[in-house]
């Protein structure tokens, strides 16, 4: 290009053309223009895919980030102030804008999910009791769906950590399962039907240890029976409507966000909201 461009400002015999001072700004603007011309399409490049998606994926997990920052400071939406909650919402709306009517994975979501934030009365209601009763504590908060090989639904079950102190282990003494079936009825609800309540996994601690079997003295067939039946202990309840006999009905969860580190739900019918992360596997 810049030979042949060269010949044309040139005659052949060898003499410098008297136009060429007036050659010498079309040769730098026509340099500029290519400039321009491979800067804008480096720009657009950027803006399309594949580099376009990488762009989005850059804002979505700013958004996120965003939500998570949020709800950091309200001890998982016990002491969220109304400022607070409004600025959560407006967090939560932008992120689920991103994968707004795609259908529910359930591979992505079959795994354990921690609590992060809540505006669901029945979470806030034994978040309030830990907060304000000496002898309760709530550790964390889980969801844990199975799901991956089955079709259309699974199984969900929302555990809590608990403990008793002094007589329980600290944050894990014990653990509260409550589980349900789900079936998925649209594009982004699950119907649940909840199925029994359980009380497991009870973890003494070495305080009720100790005063149940000394270390220092020969520990008795009774005493050894006695830790033996709390550490296995595990109390089933199945839940029911009262009156009727027949397993109650959770009603319809809605699913507004999902990835491989995030879930976002709603309680159809203004049970509030829930945020959480990926944890862990959890076993029960």
């Amino acid at each position: 290009m810049e030979l042949a461009f060269a010949a044309s400002v040139y005659p052949g015999n060898g003499k410098r053309a008297i136009h060429e001072i007036k050659t010498k700004p079309l040769r730098s603007k026509l340099v500029t223009t290519k400039k321009r011309s491979f800067h804008n399409k480096f720009l657009c490049s950027v803006a399309v895919a594949p580099d376009g998606n990488r762009v989005s994926e850059v804002e979505l997990e700013n958004k996120k980030h965003d939500l998570l920052r949020a709800v950091q400071e309200t001890q998982r939406g016990l002491i969220a102030t109304a400022d607070q909650r409004s600025i959560i919402e407006e967090a939560l709306v932008s992120v689920e804008g991103y994968n707004m009517g795609a259908p529910i994975d359930l591979v992505v979501l079959d795994g354990t999910w921690r609590l992060q934030y809540t505006s669901a009365l029945d979470v806030l209601i034994l978040l309030e009791a830990a907060a304000r009763l000496p002898f309760f504590q709530v550790g964390q908060i889980f969801q844990k769906f199975e799901c991956r090989d089955r079709f259309g639904g699974g199984v969900i079950r929302n555990v809590v950590r608990w403990s008793i102190p002094n007589l329980l282990e600290e944050q894990q003494g014990a653990t509260l399962v409550v589980s349900a079936k789900f079936d998925v009825v649209s594009v982004r609800n699950i119907y649940l039907q909840f199925e029994e309540i359980k009380v497991q996994d009870i973890n003494i601690s070495e305080q009720l240890q100790a005063l149940i079997a000394p270390a220092l003295l020969p520990r008795s067939f009774l005493s050894l029976q006695i830790l033996q039946f709390l550490r296995t202990f595990r109390a089933q309840v199945p839940v029911r409507n009262p009156g009727t006999g027949r397993r109650s009905v959770g009603g319809l969860y809605y699913l507004s966000y999902l990835d491989r580190n995030m879930l976002l739900g709603r309680a159809v019918g203004g049970g509030g909201v829930f945020v959480f992360t990926k944890a862990q596997p959890l076993e029960l």
